[in-house]
Order: structure tokens, then sequence, then C-alpha cells
């Protein structure tokens, strides 16, 4: 049953649980970065080594991302969303009984595979069930995925003063996996789809517009990638207790989710996304100069440009992508290809920029290597002219 965007329950009640869905998708991730300092005050961790915590988990999505789509049409996108958030909440709430470092590592790389799988499907899901408000829902969709990195960065060092172990302030947010499984267990049958007979396998490894957009979406997160891991880090190194650079980075995702909200409406309104997309690349060039050369001066404006323009480029990367085909399934293939590449070439700017930290000593070369990557990214946007999409892809 297709879903537009009629007011239906079963469209609400299934938005409601995308979103609770994309909650899932980063505090695994998000959570470790303010406490940071306090995993390598117990478990011995170089900056290089601490870097996997966040790539490993990346690579995993990106390498999970060219299985997930097989896996939703045999099992539904239903048993796959459930199979998904069990992953990720058995993998979270491991934590709980952490004491080496392989063994963080592991729970990261096993909640990658699962957040995957579910990033996978959603945008052909989304384009499927609310055909008429692709932008507007991926937008809600994407939001939710940085509404729940920013409750883990904001709240996890508050998690961990209160219980005195950092294993809680990564492992509480299973509860998080537990709440979606609940909501998605109630949905209506027929709202989401149940297992369909194999389509005819759209591959996109030879075409050079799918590759631009893949290394266009990966370069872009690369840079949330990287703010993610090592931004609090930054600050800590400035100066800062945990909990402030906790909320800092709690500030640039809230930032980023309003960002999420906005941008995709405003783009909704015409299909070139050139505009938009110049705008945001040049507020994260400035948010990574700001942070180089008055970090403490204007210690939240520079979160605060880099959280709206990350968190406007990374719906508007997979829009853009949606853009170039009409059916969802073959979109869906294509944003699955562009997210499989993607957060392979985004999962090593953690590793990185983590040693140019243990070479250099500071951060600061590996915010302005990402200034200039932001710099190649305003280029390749050009190239996005939605009068050719039919010419680059059929």
């Amino acid at each position: 049953m297709e879903l537009t965007r009629t007011a239906s329950r079963p469209a609400v009640w299934l938005m409601f649980g995308i979103i609770l869905v994309g909650l899932n998708l980063r505090p695994s991730m998000a959570a470790v970065g303010p406490l940071l300092s306090a995993i390598r005050g117990d478990i011995p961790l170089s900056f290089s080594l601490a870097a996997l915590l966040t790539l490993l988990p990346v690579m995993a999505m990106g390498l999970a991302m060219f299985f997930g789509i097989a896996i939703s049409q045999r099992l539904g996108e239903q048993r796959t969303v459930l199979l998904s958030l069990l992953i990720i909440g058995l993998a979270t709430l491991s934590r709980l009984m952490l004491d080496s470092a392989a063994q963080l590592i592991a729970s990261a790389v096993l909640a990658g595979i699962g957040i995957a799988m579910i990033q996978a499907l959603m945008p052909a899901l989304i384009k499927s069930r609310f055909a008429d408000n692709v932008a507007l829902c991926m937008g809600l969709y994407i939001t939710s995925i940085m509404g729940g990195a920013a409750l883990a960065a904001s709240f996890a060092p508050r998690v961990m003063a209160q219980t005195g172990d950092w294993r809680s302030g990564l492992a509480i947010w299973a509860a998080l996996a537990l709440l979606a499984l609940l909501c998605w267990c109630t949905q209506r049958p027929g709202t989401v789809a149940e297992p369909s007979a194999p389509l005819a396998k759209a591959t996109f490894w030879n075409n050079s517009r799918a590759w631009l957009l893949a290394i266009f979406f990966g370069l872009g997160t690369a840079s949330y990638t990287c703010v993610l891991a090592w931004l609090a880090p930054y600050y800590v190194e400035q100066g800062w207790s945990e909990q402030d650079a906790g909320l800092l980075l709690g500030f640039l995702t809230a930032m980023e989710v309003i960002s999420g909200l906005v941008v995709p409406a405003i783009a909704n309104r015409s299909r070139d996304r050139r505009p938009i997309l110049t705008a945001l690349l040049g507020l994260i060039i400035v948010g990574f100069c700001g942070l180089i050369l008055s970090p403490q001066q204007y210690s939240l404006l520079w979160p605060c440009l880099l959280g709206l323009g990350i968190g406007g480029l990374f719906p508007l990367s997979l829009i853009v992508a949606l853009d170039h085909l009409d059916s969802p399934q073959r979109a869906g293939s294509l944003v699955a290809f562009v997210q499989g590449i993607g957060y392979l070439i985004a999962g090593l700017s953690p590793l990185l920029a983590g040693i140019i930290r243990d070479r250099l000593g500071s951060f600061e070369g590996a915010w302005w290597s990402l200034a200039a990557v932001v710099g190649v990214m305003l280029l390749i946007a050009q190239r996005f002219d939605p009068r050719h999409y039919a010419r680059h892809i059929r």
C-alpha cells in the first residue's frame, strides 16, 4: 500500500517509527568522543587506535550497504529493521561489560552493521511510501539521526558523572533501541512491505555519475565523522571539562538537527539543489577555519556554522542522489551504492586525523585538511544540474 501525503494514521505512525529508528543510528559513535579521556584513562588507547571506534563502524556501514537491500528483500522491511535494532541494542548494551580496547572496538563494528542494514533500506522505503514529500521526509529521517547524536554527546558525560562509570554512558543508549523495537513491532501490516521477489539487480559500478555522487557524499560525511570523533577531545585539550566539551558537541549536533529540518524543506521548492549546496559548503569551510584561528574566543560560533552546514549537507547529498531516478527501487539501489562507497571514504577521516594528532600534537592540521576537501566539494556541486540527470543515469 502506497502512502502519500495523506494524513492517514498508518502514514503518521510509520513516520514516527522511522524517526525513532533514526535516533538509534549515531549514539554508539557520538557517545565515545566526550568520554574519550575517561576511556583512555582506563583502557590504553592512542589517538590513532581510538579513531578505530569511529572508523570501523563507519567502514562496516559502508560494506554492509552492498548487501543490506538484498537482506531487506529476503526478510521484508519490517523484519530487517527489527533485526537491525536488535543488533544495535545488544551491541550497545554489551558495553556495560567491556574491559579491553578489542571488546570496545568489536561492539562498535557490530553496531555499525546493524546501522548499515537500516540505512540501506530507509531511502527506498521513504521514496515509495511518501512519494509526494521525499525531501521533507528524508529531512525528518536524517534529522532524527543527528538528534540521536546530539542526545548521546550531551548526556553521556552526565550519565558517567552520575554513575561514576564511562561504560554506563556508552550502554544506556540501548534503551532507545528498545523503544524503537516496540514501536516498529506495532506497525500495521501492509504499511511496511513484506518480502518480495528479488528485483533485477541495479548496478552502478561502471557509472561515472554514481561514483561522483558517492565521492561527494563520502567527502561530506568525512567532515561529519571527523567532527563527531574529535571535536570534544580537541576542546578537552584546549582546557575544557569533558562535560562542557560534550555539551559543545551536543550543541553542534543540535544545529545539525535544525539545519536537517529546514534545509530539505527549502530545497523542496526547487529541483536545482546547487545554490543551497554552495551555501552549506561555505558555512563548513568558515567553521573549520574558525576552529583553527580562534577556537576559544568564538567557541559557539564555529560549531554553530559547522552544524548548520553539515546538518543540511548530509540529507541534501542523499536527496540529490534520489533525484536522479524516478523508480523508488532503482533510486534506493543508487543511494545504497552512494552510501556504501561514501562511508568507506568517510571512515578513513577519523584515522587520518588521529594520525595527524599523534604526529603533530594537534588537530589543527586535520581541520585545515577538511577545509581544503570541502573546497573541492564546491567544484563538484556545480556539476549537479538537474536538467542533465537523465543523461547521466538512465
